[in-house]
């Protein structure tokens, strides 16, 4: 019995593309049993960064070839910028020129960078190829390996180009997780805290009493990652392409988009889950000044996310947002926006968020005077 053979099994249902997230310790070097079953015959391309190729890349190779699945290896530089018109370019050309077929699948292997960009590369070669995810950050096993959102940034904004495109297979290996920088590790718990916030309080309690113990490791990593996963599987398969529920997962995300817009995707200034952290801060915070949850509450998520070392306010982005108009242009952008109307998700209470459609662009721009300036 190897030790993936414990993971934990989520269960994304989406008909004849249903998918399993397996979640534990010892995936990576097991990956090519998992693959060869779900995918027998394959040939893959394997995509992924310079960071996590140092770390995983021969683990995962080896393992495929033994379990007689031969790879391409696709190296990219890490980082937000390679999820660009230019690096897509190159995926793709790699992929065909490795004579892949639309049978055949890619692999990605990384985080969430990797995960979009070489997600969006299997939806649009040969009008399909397989796609299986290999999440090695918090961020990626909890969010963005889930659902099948894929995409490249635009200098417009970020996420703006691509598709929902399912993966065949998610094998969220936690033991890549002690690779992560501490950092790191935390912007993905942002994610985590999340669930809690959308419609699980009780989930919000337990993350309050336990986060210590997720981020040292063990089974309560694993019981984090794992109802993560049960949380947006069950809104993905209700709402697959975002028509309704499923923007509810976008908690935090208008304003955390569009701080990391304003900070130009630069990673020093301002990772995903960092904007995320004070993105939920913010959207507790209005929605208290909008007179639909009490002021507590935003007290209380920012507490924990402090707690856990996340950011909170916007004092560290004060030199990257000229004014409020700056950042409601930027706000503007994002894919919530609706026929020019501004869509947010609000809360009335720690665990009990909803979609609110056609917010006042005077009351959100009132709130950001009051937190940015003029």
């Amino acid at each position: 019995m190897t030790a993936s053979d414990a993971a934990e099994t989520v269960r994304v249902e989406l008909g004849d593309r249903s998918y399993d997230i397996l979640i534990g310790p010892g995936l990576l070097g097991d990956a090519g049993r998992h693959v060869s079953t779900v995918l027998p015959g394959i040939r893959a391309a394997i995509v992924t960064d310079d960071n996590v190729a140092q770390h995983h890349l021969e683990t995962v190779r080896q393992s495929l070839a033994d379990a007689g699945i031969e790879t391409a290896e696709i190296v990219v530089p890490a980082g937000e910028p390679s999820k660009s018109f230019a690096t897509l370019q190159e995926v793709v050309s790699r992929i065909l020129d490795a004579r892949l077929e639309r049978g055949d699948a890619v692999i990605a292997l990384g985080g969430g960078v990797i995960g979009d960009l070489a997600g969006f590369a299997a939806a649009i070669v040969r009008r399909g190829m397989n796609f299986v995810q290999m999440p090695t950050t918090l961020l990626a096993q909890v969010d963005s390996s889930v659902g099948g959102k894929t995409g490249i940034n635009a200098p417009h904004g970020k996420n703006l180009v691509g598709a929902f495109y399912q993966p065949r297979l998610v094998l969220a290996d936690t033991a890549a997780l002690d690779t992560l920088p501490a950092r790191e590790f935390r912007a993905g718990y942002a994610e985590v805290v999340k669930y809690g916030l959308i419609d699980r309080p009780d989930f919000f309690a337990w993350l309050e009493g336990n986060w210590p113990a997720i981020r040292d490791g063990g089974p309560e990593r694993i019981r984090a990652i794992a109802e993560s996963c049960r949380a947006k599987a069950d809104v993905v398969a209700r709402d697959e392409r975002e028509a309704g529920d499923r923007a509810l997962l976008n908690l935090g995300h208008t304003f955390g988009h569009a701080l990391e817009a304003a900070a130009k995707y630069d990673p020093a200034i301002l990772v995903h889950g960092e904007g995320v952290a004070i993105g939920m801060v913010l959207a507790h915070e209005f929605s208290a000044r909008m007179n639909l949850a009490s002021p507590d509450d935003a007290r209380r998520v920012a507490a924990h996310l402090e707690n856990a070392g996340l950011p909170t306010n916007l004092d560290g982005m004060k030199t990257h947002l000229r004014d409020a108009d700056s950042m409601l242009g930027f706000i503007r952008q994002d894919k919530k926006v609706t026929r020019g109307a501004l869509n947010f998700i609000l809360t009335r209470g720690v665990g009990r968020s909803f979609i609110a459609k056609d917010v006042p662009e005077s009351e959100v721009r009132g709130f950001l005077v009051d937190k940015i300036g003029q």
